[in-house]
This record gives structure tokens, C-alpha cells and sequence, in this order.
């Protein structure tokens, strides 16, 4: 199959880029996670008003761009490249989630708030969620899909800073529609999303590693003359490249409806997570003594690794639900 990009989805992925490069540097990123609110607000509308990352993937008729999953997936690649602390993913799921299970009427009420930009978040009883705590639509999938009062979720501190968590508190709410509808969808969209991040992550952590092994001399060298060095670097590639066309394949096949769209899901998820582990390790080989200091981004790289590998399912769990 011969899959590329349309220009125009070229052009969002540019413009996302490049508007996370002025605005969610280094600097950026650490003041935004040590942030209240967790992430960079000014950042976040910014993106929802000039952009309008939050609306891609909701219809017209409620608000959004009318645009598809597979343009919010591009954004999410972007975002996961940035490291930029940011609730898109956790909106994207939530907005996904009421497509699916909710009622006519929550979906007139809810969607258009999400499409402006206002923070949205997915819960399940008894379990983390992103960005809970500081949502503003909070739907929770319990044994009906109930939109529960902001406020009604507490922050949950984390070894990765730069995605925010929260455990809903509260149940009491509106019941507007079916949790198992919303559960399957954004379990799957969840899924897609992480490996979207995972594939903009590997490929930041790959470009990080190459320019640093063109300017750290030894024995009167660059590292990156080393033979051995060279052919690790050419083994990240492999795994940073796979992880992306698993990651494409996926979101277009979830934004398709197509019937294999749920395995193509748990092998994106499954195979993003571990290559974005093994890439992030070598990062912290490959950079030596530095990497692990607070002032070196590959620290971030490093937790948020580990972090997008528990979220939405482990890669083994993934992995058990591909038919063979």
C-alpha cells in the first residue's frame, strides 16, 4: 500500500511544528509542568484558536472543524516530538468517547465545548485519567456514561511531569448515555493517540541523539564516526520508522471505520511503546553522563517513555488481544 500524506495534512503537521518550536522549548516545557494547571494555557489556546486542534476530529454539526481522527492523530505526533505538557490527547478521547456512547443532546451540549478548546477528560471509576482533575467536561464511564461536575477528580503526582493525571472522587452526576460504547472507543482512540505521541517522541529522541554524536569528541573524534555508534543509531531509525507507519496505519484505519481498525490499534500501541523504550534507553546511553541530570531534555525523554507505556494498556496486554 502506498500511503502519504495529502498536502494539506503535510502543511497542519508544519504549522504544529513549528509553533512548538517557538513556544514549547526547553524552558517552556519545565515552566508549563511546574505549572497549577500543568501545561502551558496560553500554549494550549493558542493551538485551539489558531489552529483549532481541538475541533479536527468533530463534526461540523457540533461545532467542530469536520476534519477526521487521522488529522487529530497528525497534531498528536507533533505534540509528542514538542514534549510539551498538553490535554489534546485526553480532549481527542473524551470528544471520541461521547461520539460513541453519548446521547443527541450531550453531544449538542458537550462537543462544541470541547471543539473551543475547553479541557475535556475521560474517566473511569477507580483509575488514573489524564488530565482529570483540571477538566472542565468530565465524563465518567461507570455502569452509565455520566457527566460529572468539574472539580470532582484529584490530582495524582506522577514520575512523568509533563502528563497530568487525576482519579475521579466523585460519581455522583447527569447519566447521558452508554458507558460501553464510550469505554470501547476510547480505549482504542487512547490507544492510537499514545502511539501517535510515541512516534513523534522516538523520532525528537533520535534527532537529539544523532546531533549530539556529531559534536561530543573522544579520542579525537566525534562519537558519531564510530562504526559501532553508527550502526545503534541506524537500529533507532528502523524502530523510530516502523513506529510511525504502525502509528499512521492505525489512526487512518480508526478514522476509516475500517474492520481491521481494533487490531491495527493494539499492534500500534503494542509496537510504539516497546521501540519508544528501547530508542529512549539508547538516548540515555548515547548521551552519556548528562542524560541523566535535570538540565538535559533526555530525562523527559526517558520518563516519558515509561509513562506513555502504561497509559491506555501495556504493550504484553496489547499484544494479547491480536488474533493470530
Amino acid at each position: 500500500m502506498d500511503f502519504a500524506f495529502s498536502e494539506e495534512q503535510q502543511e497542519l503537521a508544519s504549522t504544529v511544528r513549528s509553533l512548538l518550536v517557538k513556544r514549547a522549548d526547553s524552558s517552556a516545557v519545565r515552566s508549563a509542568m511546574a505549572s497549577e494547571a500543568g501545561y502551558d494555557e496560553a500554549l494550549w489556546q493558542t493551538l485551539c484558536e489558531q489552529i483549532g486542534v481541538a475541533a479536527l476530529a468533530v463534526p461540523e454539526e457540533y461545532g467542530g472543524a469536520g476534519f477526521s481522527l487521522l488529522e487529530a492523530m497528525i497534531v498528536l505526533e507533533e505534540v509528542g516530538r514538542s514534549l510539551a505538557p498538553s490535554p489534546l490527547l485526553s480532549s481527542v478521547v473524551t470528544a471520541e468517547a461521547l461520539l460513541a456512547g453519548g446521547t443527541d443532546e450531550a453531544k449538542e451540549q458537550l462537543l462544541p465545548r470541547i471543539a473551543a478548546g475547553e479541557v475535556a477528560a475521560f474517566a473511569v471509576p477507580g483509575e488514573p485519567s489524564l488530565f482529570a482533575d483540571c477538566a472542565a467536561v468530565l465524563l465518567l464511564a461507570g455502569d452509565a456514561l455520566t457527566e460529572v461536575p468539574a472539580g470532582s477528580a484529584q490530582w495524582l503526582p506522577s514520575m512523568d511531569q509533563t502528563i497530568r493525571l487525576g482519579r475521579v472522587t466523585a460519581t455522583d452526576g447527569t447519566a447521558i448515555g452508554d458507558a460501553s460504547a464510550a469505554r470501547a472507543r476510547a480505549s482504542l482512540v487512547g490507544a492510537v493517540g499514545v502511539a501517535a505521541l510515541s512516534a513523534g517522541l522516538g523520532a525528537r529522541a533520535l534527532e537529539m541523539t544523532v546531533a549530539y554524536s556529531k559534536e561530543r569528541v573522544q579520542f579525537g573524534r566525534p562519537i558519531g564516526s564510530f562504526q559501532a555508534l553508527k550502526h545503534r543509531m541506524a537500529e533507532l531509525l528502523v524502530l523510530v520508522e516502523m513506529s510511525r507507519s504502525a502509528s499512521w496505519a492505525a489512526s487512518y484505519a480508526l478514522a476509516t471505520g475500517a474492520p481491521n481498525a481494533a487490531e491495527l490499534a493494539h499492534v500500534a500501541k503494542s509496537y510504539s511503546s516497546d521501540a519508544l523504550n528501547q530508542v529512549a534507553a539508547e538516548t540515555v546511553q548515547l548521551h552519556g553522563g548528562i542524560a541523566i541530570t535535570w538540565e538535559h531534555d533526555a530525562q523527559l525523554v526517558f520518563k516519558r517513555a515509561h509513562a506513555l507505556g502504561q497509559l491506555f494498556g501495556q504493550p504484553h496486554q496489547h499484544r494479547a488481544l491480536i488474533e493470530l
